[in-house]
């Protein structure tokens, strides 16, 4: 016997995916100095070619992935995490989200004319020339019964890494250091960046002003800037060697390292509720010629098809 659709809650045909070792968080023994480095490997490939997009545009998702990864996984909280940014450039909206357990996905709205007459002029164009002008939100989300913590900035800088250290900058007035890579490869799109924040001192006070903390915090950027895309990407070297690379006369020390995975949520039941809200007229709109209604999931690019009989309004 079918199961109806509204209790189909069975997740679509799509990879099963888990990146054991996908965030390999850090910190810099008594110095105001955590990290965290981010390597979607594999999984990058998978999310990113769901979608037909130009390399620019997904080059940029695989950095909005490494960041919302990266950002999530420096919070306690039960839910998503998630990035949205909206601009009036040719990708007008770009929404990223994490959940407490690492589980990623992605959507980037385009539009098609603005996008081509862009890469005609500008094949290699910056995140901002696709973003345009607007604004960056991060919320954290943590259910219906739970009050959504926001943060808003406008859009400020020509990549992500310099949007989302703006966001810190003004909206949590906190230091912090970003560099994200995201690049096809022989094999297959890669994506991974590197995070640094300068944390509180002893007591829960920041340690600006300290002229040794100071001095640590520029010495552990100066070292990242040194962090090559090539190495990052590399599927080949261990997290741990490229840390140690970067950090091991900063008495580098590594915690355990986090999984991500492939986290589209979508379902026939969550599908199906949303169709139960349209009135019946426009339910016989959607119906196709064969009598079904298809609808797409904007995350996972999978489409769901409902046969329009089985479908009854809720509406009114």
């Amino acid at each position: 016997m079918q199961t109806p659709a509204f209790l189909d809650r069975d997740r679509p045909d799509v990879p099963d995916l888990v990146v054991p070792g996908g965030i390999t968080p850090f910190f810099l023994q008594g110095r105001p100095v955590r990290g965290r480095l981010i390597r979607l490997g594999v999984l990058a490939d998978v999310l990113l070619t769901r979608h037909d997009h130009p390399a620019p545009v997904t080059r940029l998702a695989g950095k909005a992935l490494t960041v919302v990864a990266a950002l999530a996984s420096a919070l306690k909280f039960q839910g998503s995490f998630s990035l949205q940014i909206k601009g009036d450039g040719p990708v007008p909206l770009l929404v990223a989200d994490c959940t407490d357990t690492g589980a990623l996905r992605f959507y980037a709205r385009t539009d098609e004319d603005a996008l081509n007459a862009l890469l005609a002029e500008t094949p290699n164009p910056t995140d901002r020339d696709l973003l345009g002008n607007g604004y960056l939100a991060l919320t954290v989300d943590q259910g219906p019964d739970t009050d959504r913590h926001q943060g808003i900035v406008d859009i400020a800088g020509d990549d992500l890494a310099a949007m989302a250290s703006h966001y810190f900058a003004t909206s949590e007035q906190h230091a912090c250091w970003i560099y994200l890579s995201c690049k096809m490869t022989d094999a297959g799109w890669r994506a991974g960046g590197l995070v640094l924040e300068r944390i509180a001192g002893e007591g829960g006070s920041h340690v600006v002003g300290d002229e040794d903390g100071d001095a640590s915090w520029e010495t552990a950027t100066i070292l990242a800037t040194t962090l090559t895309s090539r190495e990052l990407l590399d599927d080949s070297l261990p997290p741990a060697d490229l840390l140690y690379r970067l950090f091991h006369e900063e008495d580098l020390q590594i915690g355990h390292p986090r999984a991500l995975a492939y986290g589209c949520r979508c379902s026939r039941a969550r599908l199906a509720d949303v169709l139960q809200g349209f009135p019946d007229d426009d339910l016989d709109h959607m119906a196709q010629d064969d009598g079904q209604i298809v609808m797409t999931c904007e995350f996972c690019n999978i489409d769901f098809r409902f046969p329009r009989k089985d479908i009854s309004s809720h509406a009114g």
